[in-house]
């Protein structure tokens, strides 16, 4: 009986090469501005705290090292960058935006548009309950369907954190809609 021996992964050079900022912004501008939205950066904030994102991407590209996923590097700016913009509005006292009434309409006609707005609102709402921990855990876990593993790496945790801070988001969260969606409709 003979052994087969694994097929070796070698990483090439190309592997290994920083991607260009060009290249990072394209593939990578829908996850930064929907992470921000799930962060809980505002509507009327979302251009410049997207903006942000990319500055820092820019300055700080050639310090990119591969040892986390691309997503993992990126998602630690946009948390710090999201982090800032909802303190800033809290200063400001911004509130009141209606973030779901700006989302572009699709074909479904004006009455799925308003049920799909009132039930972004609904859901980001929800959101808004968790603590920052756990918010960052449940979006990349849930949202972003990252690996356990893979949303560690992105906070820098245990891997057991994320499983405890996941399964307390979830539990959060359903608390929360059992309270304001389930009495609404005359659940017990």
């Amino acid at each position: 009986m003979t052994l087969q021996s694994a097929p070796s992964h070698r990483v090439t050079p190309e592997a290994m090469a920083v991607p260009t900022f060009e290249a990072v912004y394209a593939e990578q501008f829908a996850f930064v501005w929907r992470n921000l939205r799930r962060m809980g950066v505002r509507d009327s904030a979302l251009r410049d705290a997207t903006q942000d994102v990319f500055l820092v991407v820019h300055r700080r590209l050639g310090e990119f090292e591969r040892r986390a996923p691309l997503r993992s590097w990126l998602f630690s700016i946009v948390r710090r960058v999201a982090l800032q913009h909802r303190r800033t509005a809290r200063r400001r006292d911004v509130s009141g935006d209606d973030d779901a009434d700006s989302l572009p309409g699709t074909l479904a006609g004006p009455e799925q548009n308003a049920t799909d707005a009132e039930a972004l609102r609904f859901f980001l709402s929800l959101l808004d309950e968790l603590d920052d921990d756990k918010r960052d855990v449940f979006v990349l876990s849930e949202l972003e369907e990252m690996t356990a593993s893979e949303t560690a790496a992105a906070l820098s945790c245990n891997i057991n954190t994320v499983y405890s801070r996941l399964r307390a988001a979830r539990e959060k969260l359903r608390a929360a809609y059992e309270r304001r969606h389930g009495r609404r409709r005359g659940r017990p």
